[in-house]
């Protein structure tokens, strides 16, 4: 099968004027202005299939929305090559541009002195979407989204989460068979997200959709993404199950343990492992994924325990972890 999104040593490159503080330089600017090169994304490389949810996950400056843009066509690439659904996104063709959207959590696109129903009727114009398909994915939207007269207000009178549901209503009204979708959630409340999260589910169920998704938000990742994109410093770091994420970068394991009375006998927990909470009968210990198996059947020999889980860390301290290692191997560099 023909991948939805196909990517080969996609690099972009930013050409950014720099100078010294202060007067003198700023007047030597003028006429002699020097500049650095900032890769923001390093020779990347994926295949996403139709259908699929991807998640693009990297800390603030990995290249994540610069991906996106050039997979839109905001931006054009230094090099390498990209296919969306059978088109060059640099083109902008206007069919290209009926199967795409681009949602950005902090970006608008509708008009906000007018009401959202009018901001999608004039989507209609743009995309030249037939009246009766355009009413039946409108109506069918509203619905998922539970808007209900919310879309007759000026869109600057509704509140985050209300404007974050119809920027969603107006990005989809035109059917797209690509969402690129970078922090949909951000700034909403926790209801709200799971309400985004569930929208987003049923919309590629139903229409066969591909995402990828960027969000800072790892419940979001973990509800609506099997595989994971990890970027940073513009280079990918990890294409694979999310689950495969968590097995191979994390060197750690959660202990939770109940345990009966040991009258009055409190165990020294912290020469099994790091002690992350203590109650009086119970502890969460984080040990090292080799001496796991060692430490559980020690703790089930010598102590009266009631219950015994065997965690992985939460994504969230994985993904940390993941973030971190090009600064340790810099630092390893620099000791060597």
């Amino acid at each position: 099968m023909k991948p939805a999104i196909h990517v080969r040593n996609l690099t972009k490159i930013f050409k950014v004027p720099e100078r010294d503080a202060g007067l003198k330089a700023a007047v030597v600017s003028l006429f002699n202005r020097k500049y650095k090169e900032v890769r923001a994304v390093d020779s990347i490389e994926f295949d996403i299939q139709p259908g699929e949810i991807v998640g693009f996950l990297g800390p603030n400056g990995a290249g994540k929305t610069t991906t996106l843009k050039m997979l839109a066509g905001l931006l054009y690439p230094s090099s390498g090559e990209l296919d969306v659904i059978g088109y060059l996104p640099e083109k902008r063709q206007k069919d290209f541009l009926r199967q795409i959207t681009l949602v950005m959590g902090q970006r608008s696109q509708l008009n906000w002195d007018i009401p959202a129903i009018d901001s999608f009727e004039l989507n209609r114009a743009i995309y030249s979407i037939p009246r009766k398909q355009y009413e039946e994915t409108r109506d069918e939207l509203i619905e998922l989204m539970l808007l209900g007269d919310l879309v007759n207000k000026p869109v600057r009178n509704l509140s985050l989460g209300e404007r974050m549901k119809v920027e969603a209503v107006g990005a989809l009204l035109h059917r797209p068979q690509v969402l690129f979708l970078d922090e949909p959630t951000i700034g909403l409340d926790v209801t709200m997200q799971r309400r985004i999260r569930r929208f987003i589910q049923q919309y590629n169920e139903k229409h066969n959709a591909t995402v990828l998704l960027t969000s800072h938000y790892m419940a979001d990742v973990q509800a609506l993404c099997k595989r994971v994109i990890v970027i940073h410093h513009g280079k990918i770091l990890y294409d694979g199950d999310l689950s495969g994420l968590v097995e191979r970068f994390s060197a750690m394991k959660t202990l939770s343990v109940t345990f009966s009375d040991m009258n009055g006998h409190t165990p020294d927990f912290a020469a099994f492992g790091t002690v992350i909470s203590q109650e009086p009968n119970r502890v969460t210990l984080r040990v090292s994924k080799a001496e796991t198996p060692h430490v559980t059947a020690k703790m089930l020999a010598d102590m009266p325990i009631t219950d015994l889980t065997v965690e992985d860390p939460p994504i969230e301290e994985v993904i940390e972890h993941v973030f971190e290692q090009p600064k340790e191997e810099e630092a390893e560099k620099e000791k060597a």
